[in-house]
């Protein structure tokens, strides 16, 4: 009989291994979390182990502008686009606002370039410091753009924004608590787990908690802005979400492919 029981007992726990490991291998990278009363959906990613891309243009040379328009392609390829993200700011034709490395090519260089005016007119790339997220071979960083140009990493993608959200664990100094500036805003941090994590909000948030977020909850010590308004985005057909920008397409778009 104790035989018999400890045969049950073996069964069972290889069976809960099982439905753990099950439980692990379908991990949605992606889900809804509240922070000082905001809502969010939060999309983590291990960067050695997802296959995290930056797209552009397709093969006709042409900005893919829609998530969808990046699925179908990906698709008729053997393969599915999991999730995207809007990649940071552009200009009129889609082209990236300053530096974007796809495929380890740069074609885009880095702009530092200078904006006039008080800090309220100063458009959201040229706030000071903005930054550069990268992928290497099997991890990922966020430096201030000029770091970045000083070290020179070498880089398989890369994608400049700004304005910085946090660096090196500090909140940008130039965010004002309580600001009335609150708008729905897309950001991406590198994080103390070594984990890549987007976050995209469903409510009007302020860059000074946007910023929180990521440093406070998300444990992220440096994260870059990505977009706001009308040009924040996610694909994630998990929640039934295909975003589009009201701005007439998207520029660069990150793209989780499986």
């Amino acid at each position: 009989m104790s035989h018999l029981r400890q045969g049950v007992l073996a069964a069972a726990m290889m069976l809960a291994a099982m439905m753990t490991f099950l439980d692990h291998a379908h991990a949605e990278p992606c889900e809804q979390e509240t922070f000082d009363e905001a809502t969010y959906v939060i999309c983590t990613l291990e960067p050695g182990k997802a296959d995290l891309r930056l797209f552009w243009k397709d093969a006709d040379g042409e900005p893919y502008r829609a998530f969808s328009s990046l699925a179908e392609v990906i698709g008729a390829e053997g393969k599915r686009l999991a999730l995207a993200v809007n990649a940071g700011m552009y200009r009129a034709d889609f082209s990236p606002m300053g530096l974007y490395v796809e495929n380890s090519k740069e074609l885009k260089p880095a702009n530092t370039a200078e904006a006039g005016g008080s800090l309220g007119r100063v458009p959201n790339f040229y706030k000071k410091p903005n930054g550069v997220f990268f992928l290497g071979e099997a991890d990922a960083g966020i430096l201030p753009t000029g770091e970045f140009l000083k070290r020179a990493p070498k880089v398989r993608f890369a994608t400049q924004s700004g304005p910085m959200l946090v660096i090196a664990d500090k909140l940008n100094p130039i965010f004002i608590a309580g600001s009335t500036d609150r708008t729905r805003r897309s950001g991406v941090g590198v994080c103390t787990d070594g984990a890549v994590r987007f976050a995209i909000s469903e409510d009007g948030v302020n860059f000074y908690d946007f910023a929180r977020l990521f440093r406070d909850r998300l444990k992220c010590h440096d994260a870059l802005f990505l977009d706001g308004g009308r040009g924040v985005g996610l694909y994630y057909p998990a929640m039934g979400r295909n975003d589009r920008s009201w701005h007439g397409g998207y520029g660069p778009i990150f793209g989780l492919v499986e």
